[in-house]
């Protein structure tokens, strides 16, 4: 099996090295969808014989299924510039490439998922709050899987009666530097996010506004075991509060905003 690795980019110096060097040895190719980055992205990824290609970004759906359609192979491993595989994951992938197929695919599977566990600022990694397992379906045919979603959290989709193996590797995720990262995350994500909320006319009460923080913390903190990953949990399980509180405000504003500009 050949395998085409992809990456989408802006203005990753800080990740991409350490991305590209965990994925030379499984990758036939890498291309590179860059959306005009100003840092040393492009020198860095051309330093690894990648195929780079500038397109403007739209949002992450339409980036991602773009960079698919440039790949030279049907199997496609989609990894962020922030994410690296373990030792684990990538000999599990070079297995998979060695898996005689006698000039078809039947002996593969149409998709392979694995867990991404997260780095949070250099502090430790985070196994609860609800970011672990978190199982993502990365490595797949084209042919049978494409980037669905509304702006942003895009997944794969693929037909009910496709074949999916859960891998044992990890998907090392370094989510942030430092807390402002978090927070200019968050920034980002609660604008999408709304964005799509009010596409599929989602409408959020005042209540909501004031109730699903608190919730978002509860469930996190307390349910989903936070407590155990320390300072850092709690940290997280108050910025997912603040970016639920956030989300749904902006959600409101842009419903109130559309509603007077159709009267």
């Amino acid at each position: 099996m050949k395998l085409s690795v992809v990456i989408i980019t802006l203005n990753e110096e800080k990740n991409i090295g350490r991305c590209l060097q965990s994925v030379k040895e499984v990758a036939d190719e890498i291309v590179v969808v860059d959306s005009f980055s100003t840092d040393k992205t492009e020198d860095i990824c051309k330093g690894f014989a990648t195929k780079f290609i500038k397109h403007k970004f739209e949002d992450y759906v339409s980036q991602k299924q773009f960079a698919v359609e440039q790949c030279s192979f049907d199997y496609v491993l989609s990894i962020d510039a922030d994410e690296a595989l373990d030792e684990t994951l990538k000999q599990e992938i070079l297995n998979i490439k060695s898996i005689p197929t006698n000039n078809n695919s039947h002996n593969l599977a149409d998709a392979y998922a694995f867990r991404r566990i997260t780095n949070y600022c250099g502090e430790r990694w985070i196994k609860h709050c609800g970011w672990y397992p978190d199982w993502l379906v990365r490595l797949f045919n084209k042919n049978k899987g494409t980037f669905q979603g509304i702006y942003i959290h895009e997944k794969v989709n693929l037909p009910e009666s496709s074949k999916i193996v859960r891998l044992s590797g990890h998907l090392l995720h370094y989510s942030y530097y430092t807390i402002n990262d978090h927070i200019e995350q968050i920034r980002k994500f609660t604008d999408l996010t709304a964005l799509s909320y009010v596409k599929r006319k989602k409408t959020i009460s005042l209540a909501g506004v004031m109730i699903r923080p608190f919730w978002t913390f509860i469930r996190e903190y307390i349910l989903q075991l936070g407590f155990l990953d320390g300072y850092s949990g709690w940290k997280i399980c108050k910025m997912s509060a603040f970016a639920t509180f956030i989300k749904y405000v902006k959600v409101r504003e842009l419903q109130k905003h559309n509603s007077n500009s159709e009267n």
